[in-house]
């Protein structure tokens, strides 16, 4: 039997997201901590890490992927 909370299969879990699009599996009993909001409500561990599985296909920070864009728009106007 794991004691760690956010391992537990038998567990009811909560997905989670921040302001940077970065996803959390956290426990229900838990409070939801500062920053973060619920994007997918009350429910099994494997639902919850499989809905975080289908919606955080880029692991980067949403800030880093608008700095990116910048650049690159920038390199492209200097390209042409």
């Amino acid at each position: 039997m794991s004691t760690n909370p956010f391992e537990d299969e038998d567990g009811t879990y909560l997905a989670l997201i921040n302001d940077e699009g970065q996803y959390s599996l956290w426990p229900v009993f838990a409070d939801v901590p500062p920053g973060w909001t619920v994007a997918h409500e009350e429910d099994t561990r494997k639902a919850c890490v499989d809905f975080i599985e289908e919606n955080w296909t880029d692991m980067r920070p949403k800030s880093l992927v608008e700095e990116m864009k910048k650049y690159e728009a920038k390199a492209s106007v200097s390209d042409s």
